[in-house]
């Protein structure tokens, strides 16, 4: 598809990155991405091997995920706020044959990673330079491009996304090139997306929202711009001078562009946007869309993203829509059996963009997949229109603002505290980020364990945002037939405001 980009569309711009290559035609991107792929081949990331990338939003994860499809190799795109811990998770885990990261944001956390890590069969490549040529640019220039590469099958695994499951235990999702295709461009006829497309990645590109955005971007001829994070500033000017058409923006990153553009220094009309108050709506054009009328639906990392969407056929009764074209849905027993319409059972898809498995986790795979149909985890049914209700998930979830926090994740890793003896953990209304995270601690017989042991205990071994914004210790904590009674605990502890629960 890369190889036909550079002739249907030889003067378009395909990417813009200030911080790293600046800006690129899709003939210059190929050729780039042909470079890259030599390298890549040439070291020894080809089929079946992993590449990880290890750094905030660059123009680099798309070459990399293009160089991979000509390798067959696969991409994972990995959380760069990960502690030291959970980076040393997965590079045993996934066992890549190159690392690909910048010192400007992880600097210090690969730093204490690779003083405790030996495997001469991997490869660290800086994306980034204090002065000069990057370790990155170098391999590219230093490539002629070949055509003569094996690439990867449609059914091959491109790219690999980390979800942490409700094991507690973080798997790799495994995404092939089809479903990628398939998922972008129905997404993109939802979004009523063309060539004139200009989307601006400022939310995390480890996140399936911003990835498959980026991906439908590049798929359907459009224009792709990265900045490293959503900062309000640099995101104004861009829309301004780039002319941007659509971004994922989140309330916090909107207030405070709100502040940043008081004084209407910048012109954000080219954004195509959601409504959201009403200094925003008169800032922006509002999306008239069938996704900007009826935006979202359900979906999971496993899926490429939506396996509904609201924006198909006219509203119904359910609140997610209708099954994606590409999608088959069915609602399940504990057993596996169909539930009639109009009855909750666990969802359960098959399709394009459903992935085959998770790497590396056969029991998963064995527990989530059944005559090619995958269990999602998640509670929902078919109404009598044939639209869909989520009802919430058999497992549960914390939403804080972009970021999923699985409460089995944090709760294991408390339970390594010397002197807790039991634990749950809740999520608390939190009027900007939709919830907070609230531990309730059980301690052992004489146990001192404060509140603030807990906090720095989770932080030194987790990603900061999924640490107890509060602690509270309990004598003992409620269960039903010997399961956690959480609906007691969200009732008596403030928890509530979780996703699809209204």
């Amino acid at each position: 598809m890369l190889r036909e980009h550079r002739v249907r569309w030889p003067e378009v711009v395909a990417v813009v990155d200030r911080h790293g290559p600046g800006s690129l035609t899709y003939p210059q991107l190929a050729d780039r991405v042909a470079r890259l792929a030599t390298w890549l081949a040439r070291n020894g990331a080809a089929t079946g091997h992993r590449v990880l990338w290890l750094g905030q939003n660059s123009a680099a994860i798309l070459e990399l995920m293009l160089a991979c499809a000509q390798t067959g190799a696969a991409l994972c795109i990995a959380n760069w706020r990960q502690s030291p811990e959970e980076m040393l998770f997965t590079l045993d885990d996934l066992d890549p044959r190159l690392i690909v990261w910048q010192h400007g944001a992880i600097g210090a956390t690969v730093a204490e990673v690779r003083s405790r890590r030996n495997n001469s069969a991997e490869t660290w490549l800086r994306y980034d330079a204090d002065t000069g040529v990057s370790e990155y640019e170098a391999a590219i220039a230093g490539q002629s491009p070949h055509d003569d590469l094996p690439g990867a099958s449609p059914g091959q695994p491109l790219l690999l996304l980390y979800t942490a499951g409700f094991s507690g235990k973080p798997a790799a999702s495994i995404l092939t090139q089809r479903g990628i295709i398939a998922q972008s461009f129905c997404y993109a006829a939802q979004r009523e997306f063309d060539s004139s497309l200009r989307y601006l990645n400022a939310t995390p590109l480890f996140h399936v929202a911003t990835l498959l955005d980026m991906c439908a971007a590049f798929l359907i001829g459009g224009r792709n711009i990265f900045v490293p994070q959503a900062s309000a500033g640099e995101m104004c000017e861009l829309i301004d001078r780039e002319g941007i058409t659509a971004t994922f923006v989140l309330p916090p990153t909107i207030e405070q562009m709100l502040v940043e553009n008081a004084d209407g220094r910048f012109n954000l009309k080219s954004l195509r946007s959601l409504p959201y108050n009403d200094a925003w709506n008169a800032m922006v054009t509002l999306d008239d869309s069938p996704w900007g009328k009826r935006p979202y639906g359900y979906g999971q990392t496993e899926t490429m993203g939506y396996t509904t969407f609201n924006a198909i056929g006219a509203p119904g009764i359910g609140a997610m829509g209708r099954p994606s074209p590409i999608i088959r849905m069915a609602f399940v027993d504990d057993a596996g059996e169909p539930v009639p319409d109009g009855q909750v059972g666990e969802i359960a898809v098959r399709g394009a963009s459903v992935s085959p498995g998770y790497w590396n986790r056969p029991e998963m795979d064995a527990a989530r997949y059944t005559d090619g149909w995958r269990r999602t985890g998640d509670l929902g049914r078919r109404e009598a229109d044939g639209s869909i209700s989520f009802i919430g998930s058999k497992g549960r979830l914390i939403k804080s603002a972009a970021e999923n926090i699985y409460p089995a994740e944090v709760e294991s890793c408390i339970r390594q505290l010397d002197g807790v003896a039991d634990v749950a953990v809740i999520g608390t209304p939190d009027p900007q980020w939709t919830q907070s995270v609230k531990a309730l601690v059980v301690l052992k017989p004489e146990s001192a364990v404060t509140a603030d042991q807990v906090i720095r205990h989770c932080r030194a071994r987790i990603a900061s945002y999924k640490k107890p914004r509060t602690v509270e210790f309990l004598a003992a904590l409620p269960r039903v037939n010997g399961a956690m009674d959480y609906a007691r605990l969200d009732a008596d502890h403030g928890g509530g405001g979780y996703p699809g629960t209204g």
